[in-house]
């Protein structure tokens, strides 16, 4: 099993537990809610910080299943060669933007909301824990456009 497929794997199997596990924070708080009549104090919060995080590494996961959106007009109309060469465009832009954008930019903003202890309403954790996934969903974007990039110059030799 190569290193993407492991990667892969794992990404799924973390998004399908948080998926889990939200679904139980919410009908926990339907319930306290509804029921008992006295609502759970953090599991909105938690819900919350939850979904960001399915979001975000939910997009790194279709990034690394090339599930996203795009638009493939031109590539349709490109020989073999001239469409590999522009799927190694396209996925040297994703990892730049991944690189600048959400690692670099991702960093700082951990780092920003660490420093100034920012801290949950509820949960009491820093923030900083709850926007980490923005540098990790980014080295993962950056690792599959790496494989995919890879792969293409494969493609090219073999042909």
């Amino acid at each position: 099993m190569t290193l993407k497929l492991k990667i892969d794997k794992v990404l799924k199997w973390v998004l399908v537990i948080i998926m889990a596990a939200m679904t139980i924070n919410v009908l926990w708080q339907v319930f306290t809610r509804f029921i008992l009549q006295d609502p759970s104090s953090f599991t909105e919060e938690l819900a919350r910080y939850m979904l960001i995080w399915i979001g975000i590494l939910g997009a790194s996961y279709v990034a690394g299943q090339k599930m996203h959106l795009a638009i493939d007009l031109l590539s349709t109309k490109l020989t073999s060669v001239k469409k590999s060469y522009l799927e190694i465009f396209i996925q040297s832009m994703i990892f730049l933007f991944a690189f600048f954008v959400m690692v670099i930019g991702g960093i700082r903003l951990v780092n920003i909301t660490l420093t100034l202890n920012q801290i949950s309403a509820a949960l009491q954790i820093p923030l900083g824990y709850v926007y980490s996934v923005v540098p990790l969903s980014g080295a993962l974007m950056m690792f599959y456009s790496l494989a995919f990039i890879i792969e293409e110059f494969g493609k090219n030799k073999s042909s």
